[in-house]
């Protein structure tokens, strides 16, 4: 935490999962109630099923934030919420299309958008998703959040996986909690069976 009360995470996420855009819902609520500046890195669900996986359509999406992480990273967030709603929202599949318009919404040029088509991002994608699962362990998800730990060094953690994102006082709430189990020395995990749909807004 910063000397302003700023704190300063990192959310590895793949913006084709529906979990991880919960997350960057709920993120984007925090926001507008705490001092919080996020850095957005690819993750990817294919890496995480198979750490062996060739890219394929579905790192579309990872390249374009790639690319946009070089470009503005203060762009980033805007991006994977514009990808997001339009993928899971929207329920499109015409992941070329989607990057083009998310590029374009979050106010970055036209080469962010082209690079879903360039292997040229792909090592980046996977030293990102590396130092993902490096920080939370192999047996996670996206999204990996990562937060400033008790001692004040960086700790990973999955999640929060939440079926509909906190609004208000209430997502501030929520915000206020996670960083209390972070800086909790030995804490690792709250888990329960999934018993809700997930829902948008």
């Amino acid at each position: 935490m910063g000397s302003m009360g700023m704190t300063s995470v990192d959310l590895y996420m793949d913006p084709l999962c529906a979990w991880s855009h919960v997350v960057v819902q709920w993120i984007g609520e925090v926001q507008r109630q705490r001092e919080v500046r996020v850095r957005w890195h690819p993750m990817s669900l294919s890496l995480l099923s198979d750490p062996s996986a060739s890219p394929d359509e579905s790192w579309g999406p990872l390249r374009v934030m790639a690319s946009a992480t070089e470009v503005d990273p203060d762009k980033v967030g805007a991006l994977v919420a514009a990808l997001g709603r339009r993928v899971h929202l929207d329920e499109r599949r015409d992941l070329d299309a989607v990057a083009r318009e998310a590029a374009a919404e979050a106010g970055l040029p036209a080469s962010v958008a082209d690079a879903a088509g360039s292997a040229e991002w792909d090592e980046r994608v996977r030293e990102s998703h590396g130092t993902a699962v490096a920080l939370s362990g192999p047996g996670v998800g996206s999204p990996v959040i990562e937060l400033p730990g008790a001692d004040g060094d960086p700790v990973g953690f999955y999640g929060p996986i939440i079926a509909e994102a906190p609004r208000g006082a209430d997502a501030a709430r929520v915000w206020d909690a996670v960083l209390v189990l972070a800086g909790t020395p030995g804490f690792f995990e709250l888990k329960r069976d999934r018993d809700e749909e997930i829902r948008f807004e």
